[in-house]
């Protein structure tokens, strides 16, 4: 696909099907998150050579802590062992990775490969790639509403958004989720107010470059309002800049 206005700046996508993924072939959970990696991997380097400039993911919500105790254990240690093995290559094609979520909660081996993964790529410019850990949108209101009453500061629909964790790119145009789900599963739900929504019913290890193609050709033709008629989108509406 060629790079054009049709092309969403920003891309955010609820990773879902890693365990299915796996169950369905006799493997252990863990063994689709591993895969879902390549995938992601695959999925950054596509959304750059497509001209996506930013790409958000679901990679572990707030909510996840419930699953069982061995399979959190194995998703943080899948975590550090990619950023070991992934940062590099994303520093070398010019991505820039943010960690967006509560750290509080994360062992100082996880906080210090999140931290270190931001400063060696801090100046790349080719692509923002947001990992949303241990986030959920409810956390990131709350946050965001605490933020401000702390600092004595009014709260308002326009504070509130320059208070978010995500307050420093676009909000997405474009949020797919994986996995045949149709919900947002607490995801981005103050950012996603006037995204549109894209549902795959591949499970996130088979989502490849054709499949993310298909979900920006169906955002391409679709019309974006903003709230007005269809009169009125000329000239197209605004955005906030990144």
């Amino acid at each position: 696909m060629s790079k054009s206005s049709a092309v969403p700046h920003h891309v955010a996508i609820v990773m879902d099907g890693n365990g299915r993924w796996a169950t369905k072939r006799f493997l252990p959970r863990v063994a689709g998150h591993k895969k879902g990696v390549d995938a992601l991997r695959a999925c950054v380097r596509h959304c750059g050579d497509v001209g996506v400039k930013v790409l958000t993911v679901f990679a572990f919500s707030s909510e996840n802590w419930n699953r069982p105790a061995e399979e959190v254990s194995g998703l943080m240690e899948l975590l550090v062992m990619a950023l070991g093995r992934e940062v590099p290559q994303l520093q070398a094609e010019g991505v820039r990775i943010r960690f967006v979520g509560d750290r509080a909660a994360l062992s100082d081996k996880v906080r210090a490969g999140l931290e270190h993964a931001e400063q060696i790529t801090a100046s790349n410019t080719r692509l923002v790639l947001n990992i949303c850990f241990n986030y959920g949108g409810r956390w990131d209101v709350a946050q965001a509403a605490a933020g401000l009453a702390a600092r004595g500061e009014a709260i308002t629909e326009q504070s509130l958004d320059r208070a978010m964790a995500l307050a420093y790119v676009p909000d997405p145009d474009l949020v797919i989720r994986t996995g045949g789900e149709m919900r947002i599963s607490n995801f981005l739900l103050w950012q996603a107010a006037y995204s549109e929504l894209y549902f795959s019913d591949r499970l996130w290890p088979d989502f490849d470059g054709a499949a993310l193609d298909e979900a920006i050709a169906a955002y391409a033709g679709r019309e974006r309002r903003f709230g007005r008629t269809s009169g009125q989108l000329d000239p197209p509406a605004g955005r906030k800049a990144a």
